[in-house]
């Protein structure tokens, strides 16, 4: 897996860089390394790619801070990981490179395609119970959908878009800039390729409305916090006939009051008498199921741990479950009655006599060198 660089450093821009800092140093970059004045050299297209994606990150405040305070992985988690390819990068900043130096797609490419929609995400609570063993729930969502009176297109019901005269539908216009014949956006359809005559009265032209929506989503067992699922073409709609976005679901996970989890396992404490750990017993223990039976050995010391294999959580990746491990905990007996005082104190005396015993031995070896 290859190692992204650091933002910062690609850009060559301090940390506390202002957004004019920034955005000049992306434009020095983009005019050094842009594809159309470097065709066919690899290293200039992955610097200028690498450069894109810096700057897509350091210009928005939301993931910049996401960055600032997660690194690469955090942008991961939040649905952004980079750009496919340089159709994402002239769809997303053309008007950016027209103000930068003219450059729009670049090399003919038209901006009139179809233009993913944006990606959604949804954070999720779930009971514990309901994370080890699975569930399908029903989530809402506010998001754009296409229109439906006009089916995404923009234009009132019986008309439809007309091809743009002045870029003849290709979004773009030539010039000359220099020693360059540049492509810029067209500046009567604003790079759509066509115009809309009579727009559309629900959508008002946009072709997109938002609405509730609800969406059933599969939990898989064994889920944890900060597991992520991802629902493939429930986010926004795109434009001009673009696929939809994804929808990503954010799992967060109560804690429970009995069991704690450990990866696959589960911990759990079990109080038992100081009687049952001299003596030994068999009592019961509640299982994410039921309850199993569990031996106790005589002579058991406190913090002892017991095993159930097989009794804990299922793998995301496999489904095997982990165990639930168990600890014990002796407690000490309180209000006694008289008879159990009286006991207890014949009890303590005979300990008492078997361990002045033991020291007795001890000293005595220690006294003739034994």
């Amino acid at each position: 897996m290859t190692t992204k660089r650091d933002y910062y450093e690609i850009l060559g821009v301090d940390r506390d860089a202002d957004d004019g800092r920034i955005k000049k140093s992306y434009r020095k970059l983009a005019m050094k390394h842009h594809p159309d004045k470097n065709p066919g050299n690899r290293e200039a297209e992955d610097k200028f790619k690498e450069a894109a994606e810096a700057y897509e990150v350091l210009r928005d405040p939301q993931k910049r801070n996401i960055y600032d305070q997660y690194g690469h992985q955090g942008l991961e988690g939040a649905g952004f990981s980079g750009f496919g390819g340089f159709e994402d990068i002239f769809s997303s900043f053309g008007d950016i490179f027209e103000d930068f130096f003219g450059f729009g797609g670049g090399g003919g490419r038209s901006r009139s395609r179809g233009r993913k929609g944006a990606d959604l995400r949804y954070d999720l609570q779930l009971s514990f119970m309901k994370a080890v063993f699975g569930t399908e729930t029903e989530i809402i969502l506010d998001k754009m959908e296409p229109c439906s009176q006009c089916k995404g297109n923009g234009c009132k019901p019986g008309t439809q878009p007309e091809i743009c005269q002045t870029c003849g539908g290709a979004g773009q216009v030539s010039r000359s800039q220099g020693f360059f014949s540049v492509r810029t956006t067209c500046p009567s359809c604003r790079g759509a390729g066509q115009t809309i005559k009579e727009p559309c009265s629900n959508c008002r032209g946009s072709g997109q409305v938002r609405i509730s929506k609800t969406v059933s989503v599969k939990i898989p067992a064994g889920v944890d916090t900060g597991s992520r699922l991802r629902l493939t073409g429930e986010g926004e709609s795109g434009t001009n006939g673009g696929p939809a976005g994804d929808l990503y679901v954010f799992i967060h996970v109560d804690a429970h009051d009995f069991f704690k989890r450990d990866n696959t396992n589960i911990i759990c404490q079990i109080p038992i008498s100081f009687i049952q750990a001299a003596l030994g017993d068999k009592i019961k223990v509640p299982t994410l199921k039921d309850e199993k039976q569990l031996d106790i050995p005589k002579g058991t010391q406190p913090g002892k741990l017991f095993y159930l294999h097989g009794e804990g959580i299922p793998s995301l990746r496999n489904g095997r479950r982990g165990d639930q491990i168990i600890q014990v905990l002796i407690k000490t007996p309180i209000n006694l009655s008289r008879k159990q005082e009286v006991l207890l104190k014949e009890f303590a005396k005979l300990e008492t006599e078997k361990f002045s015993s033991k020291l007795k031995n001890i000293f005595k070896s220690s006294a003739t060198g034994a």
